[in-house]
């Protein structure tokens, strides 16, 4: 993971249930909860500007946190969940996770594609087709990724890029087995239309560019 890892300040919520948490967010906090490792569950309250700058500034749930509650010794947690408001999507409850640096968890990391200005098939005029935008990858919670680099420099048009053609942190793996589509780079719609036209019986098939097409084509 790049860079020190972030504090998160927190307080214990004194009381439990409904009532506790209503109040607690009537004085401008957020209740969670705090599980896993080898203590007992620890009801906490954050502090709602500070959560809400932190969800803003996004990747909330792929970054692990140092976490501070007084009274309690540090430790680092990640996010599992954030429960919102269904009318002003705001949140109202963050369940958090304790780690060890060594755990291993499942976690969705951006993508970030370099090279465009360099790539042959866009020059071309072709187009890039992200397919997959995150990828769940398998890391260690001392070591999380902020993106991995997607490079399409060399890409032409018609070319696709898998994962096995993407360079993964050390320590991380994919959580599927196969080599599944990242991203292609398609003909301009004006030259598919050319050839279209050049065909003496042609046909017509739209087909949406997403993960299932791209997997069910990957399977046959």
């Amino acid at each position: 993971m790049a860079g020190e890892i972030p504090d998160l300040h927190a307080q214990v919520r004194t009381g439990t249930g409904k009532g506790a948490a209503r109040q607690a967010r009537r004085d401008g906090l957020v209740p969670g909860i705090v599980f896993g490792g080898e203590n007992d569950p620890l009801p906490i309250n954050l502090p709602f500007n500070a959560l809400l700058q932190k969800l803003k500034a996004g990747r909330f749930k792929s970054t692990l946190f140092n976490l501070k509650v007084d009274g309690h010794d540090d430790v680092r947690v990640i996010c599992r969940d954030v429960q919102r408001d269904v009318v002003k999507d705001l949140p109202t409850h963050v369940d958090l996770m304790r780690l060890r640096r060594t755990t291993k968890i499942n976690l969705f990391i951006h993508v970030e594609f370099e090279g465009e200005e360099k790539c042959p098939g866009l020059r071309k005029g072709g187009v890039l087709t992200v397919v997959r935008p995150e990828v769940e990858l398998v890391v260690t919670a001392g070591d999380i990724p902020e993106q991995i680099v997607a490079d399409i420099s060399g890409m032409e048009i018609g070319d696709t890029l898998t994962i096995s053609q993407i360079k993964l942190p050390e320590g991380a793996k994919p959580t599927i087995d196969r080599d599944f589509v990242i991203a292609n780079i398609s003909a301009p719609s004006g030259l598919r239309a050319s050839d279209d036209e050049d065909e003496e019986e042609p046909t017509t098939e739209v087909i949406e560019q997403n993960v299932d097409t791209v997997e069910e084509s990957e399977e046959e």
